[in-house]
């Protein structure tokens, strides 16, 4: 570089290549929604993985951990820490499994069921807010057209 050559500056950031991908646009969209996620669910003390966890309990009462790991992609031993603290929390409770003898099924208790319906509020609103700009159509159509990538 010479003396009469000026450094090259960036104006307008050119993002166009990188909007071509689906992983980039889910990212910047998944990350829009969790960092809301994260405030918000704090007052119940909730990471979204938990919440996926206690959703799963409560809306299966005696889904197994196998299931657990299974439905959402997660290790053995990251949920045993998760259930155990759950169950700390007196959030759900661990009893036999009717059909296997091995296994013990998760259960919600009260206090589970009362938190987790205040927090799929918190949850629902969050994803009200966020999706505005989507029609009601749209969003259906983003929900189906994700679900076509992990299922």
């Amino acid at each position: 570089m010479d003396d009469q050559t000026q450094p090259p500056f960036v104006d307008k950031v050119d993002t166009s290549y990188l909007e071509t991908l689906v992983g980039y646009n889910s990212r910047r969209a998944a990350l829009v929604i969790i960092g809301e996620f994260l405030e918000r669910m704090a007052i119940y003390d909730l990471r979204p993985v938990d919440f996926s966890v206690l959703s799963l309990v409560v809306h299966n009462p005696g889904i197994t951990s196998r299931q657990l790991c299974s439905t959402l992609g997660i290790l053995a031993p990251n949920l045993v820490g998760m259930v155990n603290a759950m169950e700390k929390r007196a959030l759900i409770a661990r009893r036999p499994h009717p059909h296997d003898g091995r296994a013990m099924g998760l259960h919600p208790t009260t206090a589970g069921l009362d938190m987790m319906r205040q927090a799929e509020k918190t949850a629902a609103q969050l994803e009200k807010e966020s999706t505005s700009a989507l029609s009601a159509t749209e969003r259906k159509t983003l929900m189906r057209l994700l679900k076509k990538i992990y299922k």
